[in-house]
């Protein structure tokens, strides 16, 4: 499963054009901007859009993936907003991150293989500091059947790698929920998430 998810990435951020643009997601930026300056932790990164809009606002800014494509394109990005980011290559337990060291997280699309996600989350759950926030958006269960009317929305096709209000309240147990919701969407980010979409929206603090 490693090579295949990884192909896929790889082949992906290969071409010339960012595959979901260089805006920030809606939903990270609008909860961004409600939040105290920090250190934020991107997770599946890719090409980076999301870590430099969050460098450019003044975050100090971490970020992961394992494609070392998506860091390339990232960088560019970076440096055309002349913004820094510690970009990092590899999967999430063995990259080092200390426990309680981040004020944030983002999860934007962040897509995990079924038989991981769950267990990423409990991770990053570890080093987001007591008060910190979970930003959270990605496809829900329900978006396979918009995604069967229209492949541009993008979004896996693989139901495991999707997401549950059950599921997101299970796996950030120790969080206050401060929203959390199902929510059909107008994507229009880049090559790959275009149309009407289902997606999950969860904004956490860590109690």
């Amino acid at each position: 499963m490693n090579e295949i998810w990884l192909q896929k990435w790889e082949e992906r951020y290969k071409q010339d054009e960012f595959a979901y643009g260089i805006n920030p997601n809606n939903y990270l930026k609008s909860q961004l901007e409600k939040l105290q300056l920090g250190e934020i932790l991107f997770a599946a990164e890719g090409e980076g859009r999301n870590a430099v809009f969050a460098a450019s606002q003044g975050w100090k800014v971490s970020a992961f993936d394992i494609s070392t494509e998506g860091k390339r394109k990232a960088m560019l990005l970076a440096e055309a907003n002349q913004v820094e980011i510690d970009y990092q290559i590899g999967f999430l337990p063995e990259l080092g991150y200390n426990d309680e060291s981040f004020d944030a997280i983002a999860l934007i699309y962040a897509h995990f293989p079924a038989d991981i996600k769950s267990d990423y989350h409990h991770i990053l759950s570890r080093h987001l500091r007591k008060g910190g926030h979970v930003i959270f958006e990605a496809f829900s269960k329900n978006h396979l059947n918009y995604l069967a009317k229209n492949k541009d929305v993008g979004g896996p096709t693989d139901p495991g790698m999707l997401f549950s209000i059950e599921e997101i309240k299970e796996d950030f147990a120790d969080f206050e929920i401060l929203e959390l919701a199902e929510v059909e969407i107008q994507l229009n980010e880049g090559l790959y998430h275009n149309g009407t979409g289902s997606v999950i929206r969860f904004l956490g603090r860590k109690k």
